[in-house]
């Protein structure tokens, strides 16, 4: 008998965030680079979701980063696109861009080489609601497969916890 918990797959995840944020009368918006739209289409698979998914941004070049999401050049030039003030500054951008609520963005290294001098698996995903934004940063092991599944996971799992924290502050506030 398997006594280990069952992690929760990318599907059930994205079901959760989806009940989540319709519960909450949230919307939802994505700014994608190493994931590719791989958050988005998750989401996008739950029926249901075009009441909340706003939209996304796959910003695979700094470029994109800066015109689109308005992440800071300088900030770009110095410490490159895999950093966890750029990933924040993903949602931030993302957020105004999409005209939703929250927010999440995914930024990192999945190789086969590193990036930026990080090393692969390195993943930073930012955040941003009405009342702040943030990051964490990831360390993942594995295939380039694999460390943009676990990435959209872990970016789903973050999407859970900040509208349940945005859900609060309202429910708190009334």
């Amino acid at each position: 008998m398997d006594t280990q918990p069952q992690q929760a797959t990318g599907n059930e995840l994205a079901r959760e965030v989806i009940a989540g944020a319709l519960e909450a009368g949230l919307t939802l918006a994505t700014a994608e680079s190493l994931t590719a739209g791989l958050i988005a289409a998750t989401l996008a698979e739950v029926p249901g979701a075009s009441a909340v998914l706003q939209g996304g941004v796959v910003s695979y070049s700094s470029e994109v980063k800066a015109s689109v999401l308005s992440v800071d050049r300088d900030l770009l030039k110095s410490v490159g696109s895999v950093d966890g003030e750029v990933a924040r500054q993903m949602a931030v951008g993302v957020r105004a861009c999409c005209l939703s609520d929250v927010a999440v963005s995914a930024t990192g290294v999945a190789g086969p080489d590193s990036h930026d001098g990080k090393t692969v698996g390195t993943v930073f995903l930012g955040f941003a609601h009405p009342d702040g934004s943030g990051y964490a940063e990831y360390h993942f092991q594995g295939d380039r497969a694999r460390i943009r599944g676990e990435a959209t996971s872990a970016a789903l799992t973050l999407l859970i916890s900040t509208i349940r924290s945005v859900a609060t502050q309202v429910d708190g506030a009334m």
